[in-house]
Formats: structure tokens, C-alpha cells, sequence
């Protein structure tokens, strides 16, 4: 009798090599990660939030900046970006 197999294929994407990956501090904790690992997240900044500026300026002329963020995996998991790990969401359960 054959011995029975997963219906699916256990291919691990990210462990491709990539020489050596450089290291990027985290937006919020300031924890060196290589990139690969870090999550790229975009937040935009604008001058509208103020009432006064608002009234003053012509909206057609704003620009909103926007700039990415790079989150470590903790940080990501503790602010809801990422899902936690298979085992934790088992235990929730």
C-alpha cells in the first residue's frame, strides 16, 4: 500500500538564495530585518488636516506626499497587518 500524500506541494518561495540581503531598520521599533522579511506598507501625509490651511489653499495645487513604510514581522503582527502563525491562530481557537 503507498503511502498517502498531502494534496499539495510544499514549495517554500522565499528561501530562494539571494546572496547576501541587506538589512533595513523597522519603521516604528528601529529593529534591524533583511528585506526580504519586511512588510511595505504606504501612508500619505497631507496639509488639508488643518482647517485653517485647508480654507487657504486650492485643493487642485495640493500634492499629497506619500512614503513607504518597512515593518518588521513583529510589528506587523502586533498593529494587524499580518496574520499571526498557523499554530498561534490554532490556539485561538
Amino acid at each position: 500500500m503507498p503511502i498517502s500524500r498531502a494534496p499539495y506541494k510544499r514549495t517554500y518561495k522565499h528561501s530562494a538564495g539571494r546572496g547576501k540581503e541587506y538589512r533595513i531598520p523597522c519603521a516604528f521599533c528601529k529593529r534591524l530585518v533583511p528585506r526580504y522579511k519586511t512588510f511595505v506598507i504606504t501612508r500619505s501625509s497631507s496639509l488639508l488636516k488643518d482647517p485653517v490651511l485647508a480654507k487657504q489653499l486650492d485643493k487642485r495645487f495640493i500634492h499629497t506626499g506619500k512614503r513607504k513604510l518597512r515593518i518588521c514581522p513583529a510589528c506587523a503582527r502586533f498593529r494587524g497587518i499580518a496574520q499571526p502563525g498557523k499554530s498561534v491562530r490554532r490556539k485561538k481557537k
